[in-house]
């Protein structure tokens, strides 16, 4: 009965786009907290991505199914300004930093003292931010400017990197699943990511717990590549969640 329902639960959101929690449980007939479970399991096998009360298709092809950075900005603002905050003790001076252009490195951005550090960041948000500070160096990826996600998409990035040693990467992501695998929403903020994953000595993932046992469109890389996983989970929780 589960199995039939799942697929008529992905049927209606093919032939839809998107489906409110609300209108699957009425045209089902079912409880709008079978529906959530039946969300929850087909999140985790990947073949749809939940939000605020709605689900859609995973849609690969498209490689872009993400919120725009107004949309993540409005979205658990208190507990990405927690983990931020967290994460400052990891910042020294005269070390070179990179941040990405997800809400919550905006708001560690914005809570940065104003001390000798370089920051590389594909944010405009960020950049913006950090113009009004005297003893930052800011270096922006440059490129073309995605207005829905506030940031730049550079071809050169990895011949610019090549002039950089980062000491610390700071990111978030879309998404964590069960197996430790680390989601972002779109090929452009995924590249950036990735590239510097490689290249940071070490990094730093800023992660809400909305994200945990979900998928998105693009693999950016696993935990077992992160240095430290920030996150506003409870050390029970913690110890819950490891793959």
């Amino acid at each position: 009965m589960k199995a039939v329902r799942h697929q008529a639960i992905l049927q209606l959101i093919r032939e839809t786009g998107s489906q409110s929690t609300e209108n699957l449980a009425s045209h089902l007939q079912v409880s709008r907290e079978t529906i959530r479970r039946d969300l929850q399991e087909l999140q985790t096998q990947g073949q749809l991505i939940r939000r605020h009360g709605w689900a859609k298709i995973v849609k690969r092809e498209t490689q872009d199914s993400g919120d725009s950075f107004r949309v993540r900005q409005k979205s658990h603002q208190s507990r990405k300004a927690d983990i931020a905050r967290q994460a400052l003790s990891w910042i020294d001076e005269g070390m070179v930093i990179a941040l990405d252009a997800s809400s919550t490195c905006w708001s560690l951005a914005r809570q940065l003292p104003d001390i000798g550090i370089t920051v590389f960041t594909n944010s405009a948000r960020v950049c913006r931010e950090l113009s009004k500070r005297q003893n930052i160096q800011l270096i922006s990826s440059g490129g073309r400017l995605l207005r829905k996600y506030d940031c730049y998409v550079n071809p050169a990035l990895f011949s610019q990197l090549k002039t950089l040693e980062i000491d610390l990467f700071l990111f978030s992501c879309e998404a964590v699943d069960a197996a430790g695998a680390i989601w972002d929403s779109n090929d452009s903020n995924a590249e950036y990511k990735i590239a510097l994953l490689r290249r940071a000595a070490q990094s730093l993932l800023l992660l809400d717990k909305s994200k945990l046992n979900r998928t998105s469109e693009v693999q950016i890389g696993h935990l077992d590549d992160v240095t430290q996983v920030i996150s506003d989970l409870s050390d029970a929780e913690q110890q819950n969640e490891k793959p």
